[in-house]
């Protein structure tokens, strides 16, 4: 059910040049394999200490447009990254987590299923972040701005990010690669600031609202029981499971989670997440009951 800052780059790093599930018209955006795969180990394998046979995520992931070698190709760049660990058997190889992807997955899940799409909770108080990197580091410099958006941060004027309230840098602090580049500060606006204003100024608030208002109108007729049937077969169930779980969190990784009194009256967060629950709450018990019978997995250690 995940998406994360996997790797030293964002939630999607080297996904740029992969295929992308394809959708029928009207049945929503295209989606990355990466995306797909994260919140496939998320969702079904993430807390169960077990490897899964490589055939069945080929399969699963078909019924969402993704083709074999996308797939295949996916999961040799995790487990090049660090992500996943191969275990054999006979002719047969399954995959499973390493303590890496399990702490990026529990991550993402707390932001998918726990936290609320909309800030009221803010102090008043800015986390403040500048990097200087090499110019020659432009791959690390990309990677770093891709971590920062993902943690809710936007460029406020040259290599000094901000982001509200105290947000979460443990990641990037602990990061040996970079952590001598960066500075990280606490602080409060100036009665002086126009803090509506900078906001304006310094983040998209256009692309995650209409994401949300799209999400929104593609789903809540399924997520009331208004129309869309739950699919019989299991991995058509699963897939379909996959998409509204990668969905949601294609629009929330867009959304900087600002304070709700700096947001427009009509911010469509709150709504848009009521159906994602609903929905989400029609599809994980068939979802998962489908992936205990369809997924062949063995244990991840002996």
């Amino acid at each position: 059910m995940i998406q994360s800052d996997v790797g030293k780059g964002g939630p999607d790093e080297d996904t740029a040049h992969e295929d992308t599930a394809g959708a029928e018209p009207g049945s929503g955006p295209a989606l990355r394999p990466q995306s797909l795969m994260l919140n496939f180990l998320g969702n079904f394998v993430l807390g169960s200490d077990l490897c899964v046979y490589s055939g069945s995520i080929i399969d699963v992931l078909a019924h969402t447009g993704v083709g074999e070698r996308a797939t295949r190709s996916t999961l040799s760049r995790m487990v090049d990254r660090g992500l996943l660990r191969r275990r054999r058997a006979g002719r047969r190889m399954y995959f499973g987590l390493t303590d890496r992807a399990t702490a990026i997955l529990e991550d993402g899940k707390q932001r998918l299923l726990a936290r609320d799409a909309v800030n009221k909770d803010w102090d008043g108080t800015w986390t403040l972040l500048a990097f200087s990197l090499p110019e020659a580091e432009q791959r690390r410099r990309h990677d770093l701005r891709s971590r920062l958006t993902w943690a809710g941060f936007a460029p406020l004027i040259g290599g000094l990010w901000i982001a509200p309230g105290a947000a979460d840098v443990t990641r990037l602090t602990e990061d040996t690669e970079l952590a001598s580049y960066l500075r990280v500060f606490r602080s409060t606006a100036d009665p002086a600031t126009d803090t509506d204003r900078m906001i304006h100024d310094t983040w998209d608030l256009d692309t995650p609202a209409a994401g949300y208002r799209a999400f929104r109108h593609r789903w809540s007729a399924f997520a009331d029981g208004r129309d869309g049937t739950i699919p019989a077969a299991d991995a058509d169930a699963i897939a379909l499971q996959l998409r509204l779980l990668t969905e949601w969190l294609l629009v929330i990784r867009a959304d900087p989670y600002l304070p709700a009194q700096h947001l427009p009256a009509d911010w469509p967060a709150a709504a848009a997440q009521g159906v994602f629950r609903r929905a989400e709450a029609r599809m994980d018990p068939v979802a998962l009951a489908s992936a205990q019978r369809l997924l062949e997995t063995m244990p991840l250690r002996d």
